[in-house]
């Protein structure tokens, strides 16, 4: 399973982003994806995640400002993120989980300047 996560990109305290990740490959049944994030010195953590019945969870830091979604039919998951914060840049990395294999993206960039 390959994962190939886009939208990253450089914008302004308050602005948005939406980061997509699509997963190809022999994928047989993905019943959780998520992205996370990683900001220099820090170690990789959970922002979202969504199970294949579409529950959501969300770290308490981006409630209410990020959104996750899914398309089964695509096996692609998106993030829409609202009123970035400075602190929200890092790398975010798109995560799914296929008959107990984990798999990670190859990461993209948000930077959110102030």
């Amino acid at each position: 399973v390959q994962l190939v996560e886009s939208g990253g990109g450089l914008v302004q305290a308050g602005g948005s982003l939406r980061l997509s990740c699509a997963a190809s490959g022999s994928i047989f049944s993905i019943n959780y994806m998520g992205w996370y994030c990683q900001a220099p010195g820090k170690p990789r953590a959970l922002v979202a995640s969504i199970t294949s019945g579409g529950t959501p969870n969300y770290a308490d830091s981006v409630k209410g400002r990020f959104t996750i979604s899914r398309d089964m039919a695509k096996n692609a998951v998106y993030l829409q993120m609202n009123s970035l914060k400075p602190g929200d840049t890092a790398v975010y990395y798109c995560n799914a989980v296929d008959l107990g294999r984990i798999y990670w993206g190859q990461g993209t960039q948000v930077t959110v300047s102030s």
